[in-house]
């Protein structure tokens, strides 16, 4: 499943919800994103 945040409040907004439409339903905002997971390297020694 997909999350989406809203850029302004920073509340999750549910992938369904999006497929209907493009604003976020605390705030009205347009900006939605999916946040990424940060990755980490591991140097071998």
């Amino acid at each position: 499943m997909v999350s989406y945040k809203c850029f302004e409040c920073n509340k999750k907004v549910a992938d369904s919800y999006v497929k209907k439409r493009v604003r976020c339903p605390y705030c009205g905002s347009k900006v939605l994103f999916k946040p990424r997971q940060t990755t980490t390297k591991v140097l071998a020694r």
